[in-house]
């Protein structure tokens, strides 16, 4: 049983230190590999500071992983020693259930073996999960993404999941050519759902609080640029747009976004704000419009989004950090002071 040098914290303070996990020897059907890059998602300081409830601690957060294989079980098909492979936000389902079976994992309904998350769960050994924060991880074959030798391999980890969450509700709702859509934010979720959009065909407009990024979003893909900082902004935009991609995690106002939709139109939210959300109903019946949520994606999904972002040339744009710098990272996350995606060089353990 490997063990393996890891980042974590101890309690909400979120102090990270250097620690060594143990992981398991690959069984017949699971790979281990190398952990080299590790992206820092919201998710994971929101797991942290215990902003979505109570946290088992120690905890190995990162839920955005890329290596190289290592070692292989004796019945694994699907890959091999060498190559370049991802996991995401979970790595274990029931199987059998419909949602499972109907390739969305992530949804598993099973009461008896529920849905395993990459850390912050508990595995089918009946002992928590700790996640990309550290240098190797054993998986079933199944939960494993194999990463394009064109996307670069120290951009790769953050598709994973903000490549996913974006990609799976612009796909969903239909964005392509022909539909105007909307990407609120471009920061580590928005940046992706921008390139994700203009690569599927769209008229990509950014709503963002100010203009200050409105050069990286033109470069991303997008045709215009509104600053919702300004009042008029709303106003100018009513009834503009098929599609809204939420990726704020702050509070909104629903009702201005909801205005922005033609009659049909779709916002649907991924950034998951802290504090609940307010909204009259009528926003949505004045025009049949929708507000819909998405939850990343299946492992079919996540490799189609990998394979249409190596086909598109798209990638994040990332910050390469060393584990040391973990604990100011999340701080800099907060205050939008990233651009786009903090990355972890595993080799800085």
């Amino acid at each position: 049983m490997p063990d393996v040098l890891a980042y974590a914290t101890d309690n909400k303070r979120c102090k990270f230190h250097p620690t060594t996990i143990t992981r398991r020897e690959p069984g017949p059907t699971e790979v281990y590999f190398d952990i080299k890059y590790a992206g820092i998602c919201h998710s994971d300081i929101h797991t942290a500071r215990e902003e979505w409830g109570p946290t088992r601690f120690p905890l190995v957060p990162g839920h955005e992983i890329a290596g190289i294989v290592t070692k292989v079980g004796s019945e694994v098909t699907k890959f091999a020693v060498g190559d370049k492979v991802g996991v995401g936000c979970f790595v274990d389902s029931c199987g059998a259930c419909e949602q499972c079976r109907a390739g969305q994992e992530q949804f598993c309904t099973s009461t008896t073996e529920p849905p395993v998350f990459t850390y912050a769960s508990i595995g089918r050994d009946g002992k928590p999960t700790e996640g990309g924060y550290s240098q190797g991880i054993t998986v079933e074959q199944d939960y494993v993404l194999r990463i394009p030798d064109s996307i670069p391999f120290e951009k790769a980890a953050p598709l994973l999941c903000a490549g996913i969450t974006t990609y799976a509700p612009l796909k969903r709702w239909g964005a392509g050519p022909g539909t105007k859509v909307a990407i609120i934010g471009m920061g580590g979720l928005g940046h992706m759902g921008v390139q994700i959009a203009a690569a599927m065909g769209a008229e990509v407009t950014v709503l963002s609080q100010t203009m200050s990024k409105e050069a990286d979003g033109r470069t991303f893909g997008a045709s215009h640029y509104y600053a919702m900082s300004n009042k008029r902004t709303a106003m100018v935009l009513r009834g503009e747009f098929d599609l809204m991609l939420c990726t704020i995690a702050a509070d909104s106002d629903l009702g201005a976004f909801i205005g922005m939709l033609k009659p049909g139109g779709v916002l649907a939210d991924v950034g998951l704000p802290d504090k609940p959300s307010k909204l009259h109903l009528g926003a949505l019946a004045d025009g049949n419009k929708v507000l819909a949520g998405s939850m990343i994606g299946g492992i079919a999904e996540t490799q189609e989004m990998l394979d249409f972002c190596a086909e598109h040339g798209l990638a994040p744009q990332v910050e390469i950090i060393a584990g040391s710098d973990i604990t100011k990272a999340y701080d800099k996350v907060v205050k939008s002071q990233v651009r786009y995606r903090f990355v972890i060089d595993t080799s800085t353990f």
